[in-house]
């Protein structure tokens, strides 16, 4: 429990960058895993190896439904600009109460060219003809979002590396090094389930 809170609260989604070389996302589908090695089809179609050491916590990320999303709480949304000012929401993901303030801020993201990452606090929300319309409010300013209908939103709870199979989707912030990277942080999804970020 104590690894998987500290993978939540390390979620910074790549907001600061490492000593050395920044943090490399990659989305993909697990092809084979043998501690520590694991080989993952990325998205691109390449086949990257990666070492997954034995302290690097595992997040199950688990579907929810929208009516978890309320004011107060916190929650991550990957999305695109719409030409009103607004954003437009790719995914949400709410946060257990334990990781509060993760990341926290509006940054950059990479799920789609020109997307964003905004973690927040919900100030207030009401649905809108497009779906649900969220004001996100964080240390430094706020942002409204809208969140189309059928959006995925999910959530995490502590995950183990039996959920390391093939065919398993998954979502990782790796570093790299000389050629090689280590998995800092892995969120896995269970049956084939896409981690959305």
């Amino acid at each position: 429990m104590k690894r998987y809170l500290v993978l939540l609260l390390a979620l910074a989604c790549g907001a600061a960058a490492a000593q050395g070389n920044p943090p490399v996302r990659l989305r993909g589908t697990v092809e084979s895993f043998a501690a520590p090695t694991l080989v993952i089809k990325e998205r691109s179609g390449k086949l990257i190896t990666l070492t997954l050491p034995d302290e690097t916590g595992i997040a199950e990320v688990i579907p929810t439904d929208i009516s978890s999303i309320q004011p107060g709480s916190f929650v991550g949304t990957a999305a695109m600009p719409r030409a009103d000012g607004k954003l437009e929401s790719l995914e949400v993901v709410v946060f257990p109460e334990a990781a509060r303030g993760t990341g926290e801020g509006h940054y950059p993201w990479d799920l789609k060219p020109d997307s964003s990452m905004t973690n927040a606090t919900v100030a207030d929300l009401a649905r809108s003809p497009d779906g649900r319309a969220l004001i996100l409010r964080y240390k430094d300013g706020e942002k409204t979002v809208i969140v189309p209908n059928g959006v995925p939103v999910v959530t995490f709870r502590p995950g183990d590396r039996a959920l390391i199979v093939p065919g398993a989707k998954v979502f990782i912030v790796a570093e790299p090094k000389d050629d090689q990277f280590t998995v800092k942080r892995l969120l896995i999804g269970r049956n084939g389930f896409q981690p959305p970020m």
